[in-house]
């Protein structure tokens, strides 16, 4: 029986480079549209500009409110699937425009959307060059990941030590299945959605936090949601600490 033969032909180069080729161009294309889109629409979407707009905004609401709801969930998909800056903001917003609930609802799930989104662009184009070129080195946190994929995201969704952008993009280089990322991410981040969104509904309107900044929707409800956020990821830790001991124990 003859030895298969592995050696890449020319037809397979071939087609590695135009798979290659065809990524950069959607890559570069990735960063343009984030770049046009902050250019384009940064300023439209600052505090001062939506104050000066609140009356007509809400006007507008009432007279068309799920046109109003689609074109607000893009904005946030869109945003935070082009790992944009200013989706803190968009929260504050979707609070102070939607109410608590409804903009819980509508962030809690277009946040998880555009965060799957960035997850899904960053596997796409990036993760077999980067597998291909580090795969040995990465071999024992690729085997930890399928492991203990979940855990580990779930932890850096309530410890927001590192951007939620950078979790979306180097997650889509590892092995985490798609629906994980998304279900994890969704739990995972509602705490914070919860107090940001809470946060914004308190505001009465734009002009006041435009002018006094933070300390105008400061109140002992917010100052409560904020210690217990702080608080929520430290006992969360050492339940999953606990939690690990016991799952190497058994």
């Amino acid at each position: 029986m003859k030895p298969t033969d592995t050696t890449p032909t020319n037809t397979d180069r071939s087609k590695d480079g135009r798979r290659t080729t065809f990524k950069s161009i959607l890559l570069l294309a990735f960063l343009g549209l984030a770049v046009f889109g902050y250019l384009r629409f940064g300023d439209d979407l600052t505090l001062d500009n939506l104050a000066n707009r609140e009356s007509a905004l809400r006007d507008y609401r009432d007279r068309s409110p799920i046109l109003v709801i689609g074109i607000s969930l893009a904005i946030y998909v869109a945003v935070t699937g082009l790992s944009l800056p200013g989706a803190t903001g968009l929260t504050l917003a979707f609070g102070w425009f939607f109410g608590f609930w409804q903009g819980l609802l509508l962030v809690s799930f277009a946040s998880t959307a555009g965060a799957t989104l960035a997850f899904l662009f960053s596997r796409f184009l990036l993760r077999d060059t980067i597998q291909s070129r580090f795969g040995d080195r990465l071999r024992k946190f690729n085997e930890a990941l399928k492991r203990e994929g979940s855990f580990y995201l779930f932890t850096l969704r309530l410890i927001p030590v590192i951007p939620f952008f950078v979790i979306n993009l180097v997650m889509g280089l590892t092995p985490i299945r798609t629906w994980t990322f998304w279900w994890v991410s969704q739990v995972g981040m509602l705490a914070g959605t919860v107090v940001f969104v809470y946060a914004g509904s308190t505001v009465p309107n734009l002009s006041t936090l435009a002018e006094q900044g933070v300390k105008g929707i400061l109140s002992p409800q917010l100052l409560i949601a904020l210690v217990l956020l702080g608080l929520f990821p430290i006992t969360v830790k050492r339940i999953m600490n606990r939690i690990r001991r016991h799952r190497h124990l058994a």
